[in-house]
C-alpha cells in the first residue's frame, strides 16, 4: 500500500474477492474510510465505536462472532441500544457484521460468504 502524506488510493490496497483487506497489518483508519466511501458510507463516531469493538473482540478471541453473538457481545460491552439490530443496521445498512469487519480490517466472517 502506498501512502503519500495521509492519502491512500484504493488501487494501492490489495483486497480479496469480497473487498476485504488481504493483509490485516496494512489496516489504518484512512484505509477504513476509503473502503467505506467506496461503499457509499461515511463513517461517524458511532461507526468507529463498533469497528474498534470488532478489532478488540477479534484480538481477544481470534475469530469473529456469528450475527447473534455479535449483537450479544455489543450489548454486553456497549449497552442494549447499541447491540440492537435496528441500531446496527442503521449504521451498516448492507450488513452490520460483514461491514464492521470489513472496515476493521478483519477477514470476512464465514457466515457472510
Amino acid at each position: 500500500m502506498a501512502l503519500v502524506g495521509n492519502l491512500v488510493e484504493i488501487e494501492d490496497i490489495q483486497l480479496d474477492e469480497y473487498g476485504f483487506l488481504c493483509d490485516r497489518s496494512l489496516w489504518a483508519k484512512s484505509v477504513a474510510e476509503l473502503l467505506s466511501k467506496q461503499d457509499g458510507l461515511e463513517l461517524t463516531v458511532d461507526h468507529w465505536e463498533i469497528i474498534l469493538f470488532m478489532q478488540n473482540y477479534y484480538e481477544q478471541y481470534r475469530h469473529q462472532p456469528n450475527a447473534r453473538l455479535f449483537s450479544k457481545a455489543i450489548k454486553k460491552t456497549l449497552g442494549e441500544e447499541k447491540g440492537s439490530s435496528i441500531y446496527l443496521y442503521r449504521l451498516f445498512p448492507d450488513g452490520p457484521l460483514k461491514y464492521a469487519n470489513k472496515y476493521a480490517g478483519l477477514p470476512i466472517p464465514p457466515s457472510c460468504i
